[in-house]
């Protein structure tokens, strides 16, 4: 079998790319929910387990350093 080789640069980009897409995502999901949450009073309003909307703040804030360590911009 052949192993694969990249760049440096190249697997970074990926890296930074892969960790951002996430990031983001994370980031979607907190926004909705802030802007429209469900509640007894909203029912049709966005859900996230409340423990998920601590860990995804935790995550995006961890996930920025890694992104900046590998050379990434923070939006």
């Amino acid at each position: 079998m052949n192993d694969i080789i990249l760049p440096v640069e190249a697997a970074d980009s990926i890296t930074i790319a892969n960790l951002s897409n996430m990031r983001n995502y994370l980031q979607s999901e907190l926004d909705q929910w802030k802007t429209n949450p469900k509640n007894d009073n909203n029912p049709t309003g966005y859900w996230l387990h409340p423990e998920d909307v601590g860990k995804n703040a935790k995550m995006i804030m961890h996930l920025n350093e890694v992104i900046k360590y590998f050379g990434g911009d923070i939006e």
